[in-house]
């Protein structure tokens, strides 16, 4: 964490509250921290909390090659009552009765629904039809055939929450929709159901241990930014002297062909300069490395 600077360059972890959406929270961010390129990495629903990464100035360039492909909720789903969003907000659409559940039947639905499955998004949702989102089309009443999607439930696990709701901890593939994951499991249980709470807690190798909340974010405090280099943390790291950053900020790359060849399995690389900042990403195609993003000289990395 690092007292806010005049330059805001990185990925910023924010807590996000209820009651905000995604875009809301950039708004805030920008007003509160005085930056003007801001935006956000996975869409959290505005009744959701948790882990919401931003990225910052310079940091909008390592987007890409951050690891977005898992993300880990906890939540609680409300059975015998169905809503048209799948989740609090919504009006009721169904009710039934809730079978008696036991720690038994919990793991065996659980079991059921790891691993490679398909999943019918949510008619409330940014998906596009024709170029429009559903919800425009959902809040029209105009209804829509729904293709379901293929993705991954990596964990589950679920415990009963009170006499009719149940709690559900679950590590997924990007794409995923726990309000859809929540009707499925009513079902499941031979009942209906839709999402009452729902918190992120974790997005790629991001834990929102390390995330502050939205209302404590101040520029003179210190923020729970990560530079670009810390923000791929994971990725190969390579040398850079001051000569190789010369020519790449000038759009020359003919230094690059006096590295190390790549390990096959690692094909992506970020350089870093002598005083420890990020200066680029690289990719090695057919042998040969290439540069993908230069970032600007001015980006606050520390070793």
């Amino acid at each position: 964490m690092i007292a806010a600077p005049r330059h805001l360059d990185g990925i910023l972890l924010v807590d996000k509250p209820a009651g905000i959406t995604s875009a809301g929270v950039v708004r805030e961010v920008k007003r509160r921290l005085d930056v003007a390129k801001v935006g956000h990495l996975g869409t959290l629903d505005p009744f959701a909390t948790g882990l919401l990464p931003l990225a910052l100035g310079e940091g909008s360039k390592v987007v890409p090659f951050l690891n977005q492909e898992h993300k880990a909720y906890e939540g609680v789903i409300a059975l015998g009552r169905a809503t048209n969003t799948l989740d609090a907000t919504g009006e009721t659409t169904e009710e039934a009765a809730v079978p008696a559940l036991d720690a038994a039947v919990l793991a065996d639905v659980a079991a059921r629904f790891r691993g490679d499955i398909d999943q019918v998004p949510p008619m409330f949702s940014a998906l596009k039809r024709a170029g429009v989102p559903l919800y425009t089309l959902a809040r029209r009443g105009v209804e829509v055939d729904l293709e379901p999607r293929r993705v991954r439930i990596l964990e589950l696990s679920l415990a009963p929450a009170g006499a009719q709701g149940i709690a559900l901890s679950v590590r997924c593939s990007k794409g995923t929709y726990v309000r859809s994951l929540a009707r499925d499991l009513a079902l499941a249980l031979e009942t209906v159901g839709h999402l009452q709470a729902l918190r992120r807690t974790a997005f790629g190798y991001f834990d929102v241990t390390r995330a502050r909340p939205l209302a404590e974010l101040t520029p003179s405090g210190t923020l729970p930014l990560l530079t670009p280099r810390e923000a791929l943390e994971p990725m190969l790291e390579l040398p850079a002297d001051d000569k190789l950053i010369s020519e790449l900020r000038r759009g020359e790359q003919r230094g690059l062909a006096d590295l190390a060849p790549s390990d096959p399995s690692r094909p992506t690389a970020k350089l870093v300069g002598p005083r420890g900042s990020l200066v680029a990403i690289i990719v090695n195609e057919r042998g040969q490395w290439r540069l993908a993003r230069v970032l600007a000289e001015r980006s606050l990395d520390r070793p």
